[in-house]
């Protein structure tokens, strides 16, 4: 029997597939060996042609060196997947870890801030990291320089979860090498990227995606605007989680980011405590759903005047899926379909959202 593994990162090793569309073909065929087979058929719906589908000896040689490594695959619909994170509607399809992966079961908060952190917030970034343990809570951060640090350093010992944007055999930066490997050997070490690829900076959004998909709420400690870590807040507030904000003195560039939070509504925190307050009740609601099975999409079969009708709805400027299908009429499926069928001719564009447009 062939490894199941081989044809799932065929998938999702393949250009213009993303986790949405990969989803949403598991959920129609049923395996990543039925998806691939139907392709081409789907990409012809389309108006163009398929992606060309890595070649299994390609994702062999990944599957060998991800166990050389030490770690092992965590595919979407694993049973020990993140259920917060698999709530994502761009979840990773599969992760590579290091660690032990029930820390992403329990009450976890992510910590980010700056690079450049000031001392003083590193050390409260620590001392709240080592309060939060002592209350059972995971600390999930981004193993930067500044803050990320700080925020492993403290949780150590009673938790903690790095997700980095490269393989995982790559320390970035390189001073954390040691304390990237302490994480691995003592908590737990997530990679979306696959063994080898550097820290493109076009990967850290998508592990920003993964801290704040993984935690219940996302506390902001020390950043400048416009930087990473606000991106995670916002990526956190719109997935639903708590948005939390450690206030600073104006005259700080590096606090105008986290006020500017607090003043759009963040939850103000001076305190462990305060972090616990905000959190328990969303916690007590949270529904640990013991797998992360794919929801079955509804057959759909569309008509030519549907794509018609799609297309000329859709343009350069992204717009929501939810507002094609309020103009076009058509069932939410038809229109998933026909949306499928455009990403895979190289037509479409997925943006932050769950707004599309054409290329």
């Amino acid at each position: 029997m062939s490894d199941p593994r081989i044809a799932r990162l065929r998938l999702i090793r393949t250009a213009g597939i993303g986790p949405i569309t990969y989803r949403q073909l598991i959920a129609r065929f049923g395996s990543a060996e039925e998806a691939i087979a139907a392709l081409p058929d789907l990409a012809a719906r389309g108006g163009g042609r398929a992606p060309r589908v890595v070649d299994p000896t390609v994702a062999e040689r990944e599957i060998a060196a991800v166990e050389k490594l030490g770690a092992r695959y965590l595919f979407l619909d694993d049973a020990d997947y993140p259920p917060l994170l698999a709530e994502l509607d761009n979840a990773p399809a599969a992760m590579t870890v290091r660690g032990d992966i029930g820390l992403a079961r329990r009450t976890t908060v992510a910590m980010v801030g700056a690079r450049n952190a000031s001392a003083a917030a590193c050390r409260f970034a620590r001392g709240l990291a080592v309060e939060l343990g002592r209350e059972g809570v995971v600390v999930v951060s981004g193993l930067a320089r500044g803050l990320d640090s700080a925020a492993h350093l403290g949780s150590l010992a009673t938790g903690t979860i790095g997700v980095i944007a490269s393989g995982i055999d790559i320390a970035f930066p390189p001073e954390n090498r040691d304390l990237q490997e302490q994480v691995a050997s003592e908590g737990l070490l997530i990679a979306e990227q696959p063994p080898g690829m550097e820290p493109l900076a076009r990967n850290f959004p998508h592990r920003n995606r993964i801290i704040a998909g993984l935690a219940i709420g996302t506390l902001v400690v020390e950043a400048a605007p416009k930087s990473g870590s606000l991106i995670t807040a916002r990526l956190a507030n719109e997935a639903g989680r708590d948005v939390m904000a450690v206030p600073g003195s104006p005259l700080d560039p590096r606090a105008q980011g986290c006020n500017q939070l607090i003043r759009e509504g963040a939850t103000l925190v001076q305190s462990a405590a305060d972090i616990l307050e905000s959190i328990r009740p969303i916690d007590a609601r949270m529904v640990r759903s013991p797998g992360s099975d794919f929801a079955a999409m509804p057959p759909a079969e569309p008509g030519d005047a549907d794509r018609t009708l799609i297309a000329g709805l859709l343009g350069p400027v992204p717009v929501a899926t939810d507002e094609l299908i309020r103009q076009s009429g058509l069932p939410s499926a038809v229109v998933a379909t026909i949306l499928l069928e455009l990403e895979l001719a190289g037509r479409l564009e997925r943006h932050a959202g769950g707004r599309v447009s054409l290329t």
